[in-house]
Order: C-alpha cells, then structure tokens, then sequence
C-alpha cells in the first residue's frame, strides 16, 4: 500500500510530468528488458535510462528493480502501471478530442434556426452533415432571427439559419441561402378565393395578419413595404411572431396575411394560396446563414460551405 500511496501523491505533478516518459515506464513494464523496449520505442537504451531515472526523481520513488537479465518492478512500479496505461489512453483521447475539434470534424456546433427553416432548408442541411461529419454534435435551438443574430454575437450560438432582411447592424457575416417572396394566405372562405390571380391591391380591404414589429422585425418591414408599395397600409388586427402563428390565425378566420412562398408546404384545407401578380422586388425575403468571422471554427466553415452548396445563390 506504501507504494501505491506515494504514487497517488505524485498524481498532483502529473499535469507537469512528460506523457513520453509515461509511454517510456510503460513500455519497459511490458518488456520488463531495455534493449526490447528501446526498440520497440525507436530509441537508444542511454536515453531511455535517462528518462525512467528523472521518471523515478519526479515521483520519489523506484519503479524497477534493475537486473542482470533485465528489471522487475517494485510495488510502486506494480501499483503505477494500470494508472499509466490510463494516462496515456486520456492523453490520447485529449489530443484526439483537440484535433478533431481544430479540423472539424468533432466537437459540437450550436445551430441555431427559424421555424420556416423546417420547411424544406433544415431536412436538408442536417442529414448531410451529419454524414459528412458524424462525430460533429449538433445542437439545435429555434429562436427568431434577431435572437439568433445577438445569439451569434455573443457566442451562444456558433452559427444561425435567419430570415432576410435583418434591420440591425451586425458584426456578424451574412451568407444568403435562398431568394423567397410573400403569397397571400387567405381562410377558405374568404371572398377573394373565387378570384383568379390576385394582386397585391386586391388586399386592400381585408384585415391583416401582421408580423409583430419588435420580434420579428424584418419580415414586419417586408410585408409593410409590399402593401405601400401597391399603395395602401394594412388595416392590422391581429400580430404575432412566427409565420407558423401567422397562418393559424388565418386558418382561425382572423384575416389575410402575407407569407413566403415556402409555407405553401404547410397544406391545410382552411388555407388558401395566391401568388401575387404584381410583388415589388424592393420587398423580397429570404434565408441566409449568420455567423461571426472573427470566432469561426472549422465545424462552423464546414457548416457553412455545406448550406453554400446546397442552396447555391445565381450570380
């Protein structure tokens, strides 16, 4: 016990202690001869000698017994030898985790996304990076835009799948994904069904359905400037944040509202879509991917240059 004793105590200098002469005590202990473990370890048995000597200073105590034929351990050596074997595994498992983290392809990555992003973009990202890179964790959050984009800012988020166009200045770095634009969605039984191709001045009548001005701010400007643009305001009688509460309210019966193309996806029978004949370009949305330059990691530019890929934009 004396032994294993002295060696528990050494283990507070571990953190100083070579791990070459760890893998030096660990492969004489096996070979229990130094002219086998010298060769073994690709070295002369003078520097070999040499490193379990100081191995032994550090600790205070004999590891082997030295000899004719070779050298035996001690009861330190014997009690030191499981431990070694598991620092040498950890060291190696450490400096796998640190690599693997540096090329990224380990690690975690915290993604954050808009709920639209289920709707087609995010079925495609993650399964394509989960096999390209399965030893990436990946953490999802759903958060508006510009939550994501101050998530992103202060480093709670590694990158981010937002909704364009974005209103506040950002440090962040903005990669578009994806052009969209708005359709009307109206409730089944609104007046407008029965007409054909709808124009934006078609809804100047009816109730909105507004995206709420603070959370979500840029689809809110969008649709605003899409409605002046045809030259009226919207007479605004309900808001809410995501377009998913967007369309259920709509489906309530509530009033019309102005949604991208994408949620065409989202069938439900109390809804219906119109394309608009006569959207503004000035008023076009969108996708894009958010994340800090100054902070990007290897999972974070592998990440990105997947959804580049995926979702090329045309020049």
């Amino acid at each position: 016990m004396r032994g294993k004793a002295v060696i528990l105590r050494a283990y507070e200098n571990v953190p100083t202690m070579d791990l070459r002469r760890i893998r030096h005590f660990v492969v004489l202990a096996e070979t229990l001869n130094f002219r086998r473990a010298a060769e073994r370890l690709h070295m002369a048995q003078p520097p070999l000698s040499v490193s379990i000597q100081k191995l032994e200073a550090e600790l205070g105590t004999k590891l082997f017994v030295r000899l004719p034929n070779g050298v035996s351990l001690t009861p330190s050596g014997e009690a030191a030898l499981a431990e070694a074997k598991r620092l040498l595994f950890h060291g190696g498992q450490f400096a796998q985790i640190a690599q693997s983290a540096s090329d990224g392809t380990g690690g975690t990555l915290q993604v954050g996304f808009v709920g639209s992003t289920t709707f087609g973009m995010l079925q495609k990202l993650v399964p394509l990076f989960r096999a390209e890179y399965p030893g990436v964790e990946l953490i999802l959050r759903e958060a508006t835009s510009a939550r994501i984009v101050q998530m992103v800012e202060e480093d709670s988020l590694d990158v981010g799948l937002v909704r364009t166009p974005l209103l506040r200045g950002s440090a962040a770095a903005l990669v578009l994904l994806e052009r969209d634009q708005f359709i009307a969605a109206l409730p089944r039984g609104n007046r407008l069904v029965t007409k054909g191709p709808l124009s934006l001045a078609d809804l100047a009548e009816e109730s909105f359905i507004m995206y709420a001005r603070n959370e979500a701010a840029g689809l809110h400007s969008a649709a605003m400037l899409a409605c002046q643009h045809a030259g009226f305001l919207p007479r605004i009688t309900q808001e809410a944040v995501q377009v998913q509460t967007v369309l259920a309210l709509v489906e309530s019966g509530l009033g019309v509202a102005l949604v991208p193309s994408v949620m065409q996806r989202f069938v439900n029978d109390k809804i219906i879509y119109r394309e608009l004949t006569d959207f503004p370009a000035s008023a076009e949305i969108g996708f894009a991917l958010v994340y800090s330059p100054q902070r990007e990691s290897a999972a974070v530019r592998n990440f990105r240059t997947l959804a580049s890929n995926v979702f090329p934009m045309p020049v």
